[in-house]
């Protein structure tokens, strides 16, 4: 398991392209046939890249849990989500099965013990991206459709931000300790998201991207307001978001991502709003 520390805005001015992507991005997550998890220690959540090509796959593949969690088992004093964004695949929970299609997603409860991923077609295998947050009780696993999330249109054509948000993992859909999770998808001819910009002091958050074309990228604006900071994404890169760093992307071509927050509450609109005109 890959571990990331937590960093001060200080400390993370001065850094290098090379050091800010060692610091917060999360690149090459999916290996086949393997779990790769990185453990971020802001809010102590876990993002985890799960690929079952020829072979399904537990959760706690390759992780030694006692070592990075002091637990029995993975999800003993954690809740989840996945989605999936690739081919056909499935999702077992202590042996009930999901059948999970691109753009599903699943919120697997505190106290579950055994969970496992496994693609339905070797030539179009699944991928499931992941994260992982404390919980402090266990409420119910809840397999959420695309068809299920709640969407919300936002943006304009003018400001290069028309985008559909589906919140999936969210109060107003399935009860969580903490963790919030959904998907954020421009439109053809939109580049940018999440503008103007905000941070949340009460909350970290984790966006991966992904839909971006091989030829394309998405430049992810990250720091401090008054000095900001841009990560280059590719498809399927994640980046670690602090709570006093903004998060925002603009790409070369229309693209996704999915967005993860934990911490102190589930007021999605408790954010802080800083207008565009006082960026640096």
């Amino acid at each position: 398991m890959d571990i990331r520390y937590s960093a001060h805005p200080e400390d993370a001015k001065p850094h290098t392209t090379q050091e800010l992507r060692k610091e917060f991005l999360i690149d090459n997550l999916y290996s086949p046939d393997e779990v790769k998890a990185v453990y971020s220690h802001v809010d102590r959540m876990v993002v985890l890249g799960v690929y079952p090509v020829s072979k399904p796959l537990s959760i706690d593949s390759g992780i030694d849990i006692w070592k990075n969690f002091g637990t029995q088992f993975f999800l003993e004093r954690r809740e989840a989500g996945f989605f999936n964004l690739g081919g056909p695949g499935i999702c077992s929970v202590d042996g009930t099965s999901y059948d999970m299609d691109l753009r599903d997603a699943i919120y697997i409860t505190r106290g579950v013990k055994t969970v496992t991923f496994q693609s339905k077609d070797q030539a179009n295998p699944a991928r499931f991206y992941g994260v992982c947050a404390p919980a402090h009780q266990s409420y119910e696993t809840k397999f959420i459709t695309k068809g299920d999330a709640v969407k919300k249109h936002l943006g304009t054509k003018e400001t290069a931000n028309q985008r559909v948000l589906s919140q999936y993992i969210h109060p107003d859909v399935v009860k969580t300790c903490q963790l919030m999770m959904g998907l954020t998808a421009l439109e053809p001819g939109n580049v940018w998201n999440t503008m103007p910009v905000h941070t949340h002091e009460r909350r970290m958050e984790v966006y991966t991207y992904f839909d971006i074309p091989e030829e394309q990228a998405v430049f992810h604006f990250m720091g401090q307001s008054d000095e900001t900071r841009h990560i280059l994404v590719k498809n399927f890169d994640a980046v670690i978001s602090p709570s006093w760093s903004i998060h925002s992307g603009c790409g070369t071509a229309n693209y996704a991502f999915i967005w993860a927050m934990g911490g102190e509450n589930q007021t999605f609109d408790d954010m802080d709003t800083i207008p565009t005109k006082d960026l640096r």
